[in-house]
């Protein structure tokens, strides 16, 4: 069995502690208590036994990439419009996605199949979905390409990968009494609703024509404007302390310098978001103008994605906390070439024809790298642990 592992990425130490592996979650949210629960409970008994718990997880992943492949299609501007249609299709598709990413888990103690590669293949395929998420969203309040959409984008990746960056501490997932997987969930898919049955023209509409508000500039304030407003307070005056505290108490008990730490472990996300929004807001870019930005998210979310899921990694092996990825080499290119002009002496180096071509290299060498890292991991965690990724054993099956 061990001479079929690759070394490349896990060496046998790494694989070894696996053994050790023990899944611990928390979930305060008092929707996921009295209400979901019980749908999860019944939503279970729909899936056969013979359905991989990793296959539940992808299946469920697929919903949301259909749906930015019609964004592309019939949205590709994001701005107001379209058919109403495909915003139910968005509220379905994220409501199954939820629903079939919180099911995998019952089904694998349920098949008895419950191991370490089930967290990594379930929460690498939550960190790709933040991307497609984050496009939906703004999709469906009509924002358009446009530095509402990025913020959107922004405030998804990194409350993920400080959550992500919490369990690597404490070895625990924390959800809190209102979190993004349960409340946020449910926000959104009814922003697709309203947005189907009414329009996307709605969320356009100023705060003032609809609450009386004292401050002038707030009552100008598009409601999608607002909105994104209240998800980034959200995640400034409640995710962040929480998961800093969570890492305070964790690098205390275990006679870690915090301050040394966090400032070293966050640098890969303050980096990665520098980079992402000093490309998308130069005048010399055209994400925006050309209405790129979904390539550009879609890439960027590959990058975050191995990102966030080496970290899970390396809290399942045991390993020292990943501080880079070669994925984030073009990031920091194209964000110092767009910008190369603010400098009086230095002639634009990048066309709008040109930043395309490069974005969509970009987009090729990420996926590339992303599908050949995971195939090794995958394979290296199923060769040790003698299991399969999509498809439960027989014997098992049998039991």
């Amino acid at each position: 069995m061990e001479s079929a592992l690759n070394p490349e990425f896990l060496d046998h130490k790494q694989l070894a502690n696996l053994r050790l592996y023990k899944y611990a979650a928390v979930d305060r949210s008092f929707t996921t208590k009295y209400v979901l629960r019980h749908y999860w409970d019944v939503a279970i008994r729909l899936f056969p036994m013979w359905m991989a718990p990793n296959l539940i997880t992808l299946t469920g992943l697929m919903f949301m990439i259909i749906n930015v492949i019609l964004t592309v299609i019939y949205r590709p501007a994001m701005d107001a419009g379209g058919p109403s249609w495909i915003y139910f299709s968005y509220a379905a598709g994220l409501w199954l996605y939820s629903t079939f990413d919180n099911v995998d888990g019952r089904q694998a103690r349920r098949t008895g199949t419950s191991s370490p590669l089930g967290e990594l293949f379930d929460h690498g395929c939550d960190a790709l979905n933040c991307s497609f998420a984050a496009t939906l969203q703004a999709a469906g309040l009509g924002m358009g390409h446009s530095m509402g959409t990025a913020s959107i984008y922004v405030i998804a990746m990194a409350g993920f990968y400080l959550s992500t960056a919490e369990e690597y501490h404490t070895g625990v997932l924390y959800l809190g009494y209102v979190n993004a997987p349960t409340e946020g969930v449910i926000l959104s898919c009814v922003i697709f609703i309203l947005s189907g049955i009414y329009g996307t023209s709605i969320w356009q509409t100023p705060l003032g024509n609809v609450l009386s508000v004292r401050w002038a500039w707030l009552e100008e304030q598009s409601l999608a404007h607002v909105l994104v407003g209240f998800i980034g307070c959200m995640l400034v005056f409640t995710h962040v302390p929480v998961c800093f505290y969570a890492m305070y108490k964790a690098c205390v008990a275990h006679k870690k310098p915090f301050l040394r730490t966090m400032i070293v472990e966050n640098l890969p996300i303050v980096s990665y978001t520098a980079a992402f929004l000093f490309w998308v807001t130069s005048p010399y870019s055209t994400i925006f103008s050309a209405q790129h930005f979904i390539l550009f998210a879609i890439t960027t979310g590959i990058v975050f994605g191995r990102m966030a899921s080496k970290i899970i990694l390396a809290h399942l092996t045991k390993s020292p906390f990943p501080n880079f990825t070669v994925l984030l080499i073009p990031l920091y290119i194209g964000a110092i070439l767009v910008n190369l002009p603010r400098l009086s002496f230095v002639d634009p180096i990048l066309t709008p024809s040109s930043e395309y071509y490069f974005l969509a290299g970009y987009f090729v060498f990420a996926l590339v790298a992303y599908l050949r890292w995971a195939i090794i991991v995958i394979n290296s965690f199923c060769s040790y642990l003698g299991i399969r990724c999509l498809v439960i054993p027989k014997t098992i099956k049998t039991q």
